[in-house]
C-alpha cells in the first residue's frame, strides 16, 4: 500500500488554515473529534466523492476515487481544520514513509501553532 499526498486536499487544508478555520486541540481528541462513518457517508451522499477528498491528506491508489478506503489521514470534520487530526496524520504518515504527507502536514501544523501563538 502506497500513500501519497493529495494535492488538492493540501491546498483546500491550506486555505482552511490561513482563514482560521482550524481548532486547536490536541493529539487524542481526535478520537472524539473524528466524524463517524454515519456522517461520512451522509457528507458522501450530499456531496459526492470529489468534495469528500478534499479533506484527506492522503490518498491510495489501490482503490479507486469513488470508494471511501481511496482516502486516508483525514485533517478534518467536513467543517473545519483539527490540528489533532493533522498530529495523527503526520504520525501514521511517517509510519507509512509518505514523506510528502508527513512534509505536508508539519507545514499545516507550524501554521495553525503559529496563528495559535498570535
Amino acid at each position: 500500500m502506497t500513500i501519497k499526498l493529495n494535492e488538492r486536499a493540501y491546498r483546500h487544508a491550506k486555505r482552511l488554515v490561513e482563514e482560521g478555520e482550524w481548532i486547536h486541540d490536541e493529539r487524542e481528541a481526535w478520537s472524539d473529534h473524528h466524524p463517524s462513518t454515519q456522517t461520512e457517508e451522509e457528507f458522501i451522499e450530499r456531496n459526492g466523492f470529489f468534495e469528500y477528498g478534499k479533506w484527506f491528506l492522503g490518498v491510495n491508489d489501490e482503490y479507486s476515487k469513488d470508494r471511501r478506503r481511496h482516502y486516508e489521514l483525514p485533517y478534518g470534520d467536513f467543517d473545519k481544520v483539527h490540528r489533532c487530526s493533522i498530529l495523527a496524520a503526520q504520525s501514521r504518515a511517517r509510519q507509512s514513509e509518505a514523506l510528502d504527507v508527513e512534509n505536508a502536514a508539519a507545514d499545516l501544523l507550524a501554521v495553525i501553532d503559529e496563528q495559535a501563538r498570535d
